[in-house]
């Protein structure tokens, strides 16, 4: 019987000896990664590309007075005893409101309005904007309706 061929392997691999030199190809920054680059730094802003321009600079039109703002609308809230300016019967919606003059029109705004409950309100009216819970109810004990788009 042949004992050598059956025989454990003891041989370990040899770790690599970084940092020995730029002759040896393991020098220099050593294989380990980014300790000595620019993302090793502290503060550097996301945005930084290294030096050449940056990419929000390369679309100039979004940048610029008002190009950000938000779209959103504005939400007025209405209390239900400002509504008793209408007579009996009567349709509240937008148009009818700024015609009282209960709000002032924005212009260039998206504006909507939502009618809160109050304990002072006497009117039969038909309410087309949106209402709170308690206004619907509010408006129908009265015998009024609530029409939502």
């Amino acid at each position: 019987m042949n004992f050598l061929s059956n025989l454990p392997k003891i041989i370990i691999k040899k770790k690599k000896r970084l940092g020995r030199g730029l002759a040896s190809n393991k020098g220099g920054k050593s294989g380990r990664g980014t300790t000595r680059h620019q993302k090793a730094r502290e503060n550097i802003p996301l945005h930084f590309e290294g030096g050449q321009g940056r990419m929000v600079k390369k679309y100039p039109l979004l940048r610029g007075k008002g190009r950000n703002k938000p779209n959103s609308s504005k939400t007025i809230a209405l209390k239900l005893s400002k509504l008793n300016v209408f007579e009996d019967n009567s349709i509240v919606d937008f148009k009818s409101i700024i015609a009282k003059g209960l709000i002032h029109e924005e212009k260039n705004k998206k504006t909507a309005i939502k009618v809160l409950n109050s304990k002072d309100f006497t009117k039969k009216l038909t309410v087309r904007l949106s209402v709170s819970k308690s206004a619907k109810t509010t408006i129908e004990k009265l015998g009024g309706k609530v029409e939502i788009k």
